[in-house]
């Protein structure tokens, strides 16, 4: 077996599982799930449809690069939606599809680091584990970047050491992020595109949750709109992983791209020939009628930030809790330590979260994640509400 296998940590919710093992729930409250990003939202009835019209499809091998038709729809919602220069995103040359954005990640770090010589990959500190796995199973080795209250949940990209940088390959990006919600700044983009220029890593920003803001006026900047705003229209070193389970409802579509350097996602594709993932049509076509209608994503974002506004006063009273500046997360401080948060409240309460110590790793003795845990508001607004009164409930029941 490959070695690196034995240095993958369990997943989250493997831990979850194992933190609740022997625990009895209270048969009388319906359970409430806050700890899994699955988005709960129905899937828009057109894409369905789609799906449905073009089963004859499954008749047909589907090619890597995907049909032409899915690339350009991509390329010209990406110009439109991040203010690219029209143009630019050419849909032969600088755009992927992917089977989601898990495999996409995983995938391209498999092809682009070179573990002949010394490899780190740089990522977030709590971050999406795949990040991490990605690394290990490429021969890298991870560095985590503390992002916590203190510099906004945004890594401190001024105190990372010269001495990182000279063997980083990959450095993740995640906005807005996971768990936290903070959107990268253009200035910090920027910054990040002059370290990645002096010292010949890619940038790779994985912005899944791009389209669920609380502005309908201020979107998220995206990695490629700043490489836009400086003219570097050829997006030199960096690539973006877009998807369409958060944006559209549909995690099961498996539908998303990876778009950018062309130089990188030339290697990049011949990898994906021998890796054996191609898009089913049937999907691609499904994808195309998701990419090009923006009503059910309006929608989409106005059902969560009902449940925002629901939400996070009730929890106040107990909690220090902020609204994200986008995602569909909440990541607030618990009054005692996270496990033990994490576990009375789905003994006591059947309301289900996740330790923000299993998001994190700890370095020089700090976890970011420690004393926090992350809440996804992805069920319907009264479970939501409902499960905030109980959480208000359990503390105030826990502290007295």
């Amino acid at each position: 077996m490959n070695s690196n296998l034995e240095r993958l940590h369990p997943y989250p919710f493997e831990k979850l599982a194992k933190l609740k093992a022997g625990i009895s729930v209270p048969e009388h409250l319906a359970p409430i799930s806050l700890g899994i990003g699955e988005p709960k939202h129905p899937a828009p009835a057109f894409v369905k449809q789609v799906v449905a019209d073009n089963l004859g499809k499954l008749a047909n091998y589907p090619t890597t690069k995907g049909i032409d038709e899915l690339r350009e729809t991509i390329a010209n919602w990406a110009t439109r939606r991040f203010n690219l220069r029209e143009g630019s995103l050419d849909p032969a040359r600088n755009i992927v599809p992917v089977n989601g954005t898990r495999e996409a990640i995983f995938s391209l770090v498999q092809a682009v680091v070179d573990s002949s010589k010394p490899a780190t990959v740089v990522s977030p500190n709590p971050f999406y584990q795949v990040y991490e796995g990605a690394a290990f199973l490429a021969g890298a080795d991870p560095v985590y970047l503390p992002c916590d209250a203190s510099n906004g949940f945004i890594p401190d990209f001024d105190k990372v050491p010269e001495s990182v940088w000279a063997s980083c390959q990959v450095l993740f990006l995640c906005s807005p992020g996971n768990p936290s919600g903070a959107v990268v700044s253009r200035e910090t983009l920027t910054k990040v595109i002059e370290l990645a220029d002096r010292h010949e890593f890619i940038v790779a920003s994985d912005e899944c949750y791009s389209e669920l803001y609380p502005d309908e006026a201020n979107p998220p900047e995206g990695l490629l709109q700043t490489c836009a705003a400086i003219g570097r229209h050829d997006f030199k070193r960096c690539v973006v992983f877009h998807s369409l389970s958060k944006r559209s409802n549909l995690p099961g579509l498996r539908s998303g791209f990876v778009a950018g350097d062309a130089d990188v996602l030339a290697g990049y594709l011949k990898y994906r020939t021998y890796h054996g993932c191609a898009m089913p049509i049937h999907n691609q076509l499904a994808s195309i009628a998701a990419w090009n209608d923006e009503e059910h994503v309006k929608e989409n974002r106005s059902a969560y930030r009902a449940k925002f506004e629901a939400v996070v006063p009730i929890l106040r009273e107990v909690m220090n809790v902020d609204f994200p500046d986008a995602g569909f997360y909440l990541w607030p401080e618990t009054p005692f330590d996270d496990e033990t948060f994490a576990r009375e409240l789905s003994a006591q309460q059947n309301v289900h979260v996740l330790p923000g110590r299993y998001l994190s790793r700890t370095v020089d003795g700090h976890n970011p994640g420690e004393n926090r845990v992350r809440m996804a508001l992805v069920a319907p607004v009264e479970e939501c509400v409902e499960a905030a009164h109980r959480i208000v409930e359990f503390v105030k029941g826990f502290n007295a």
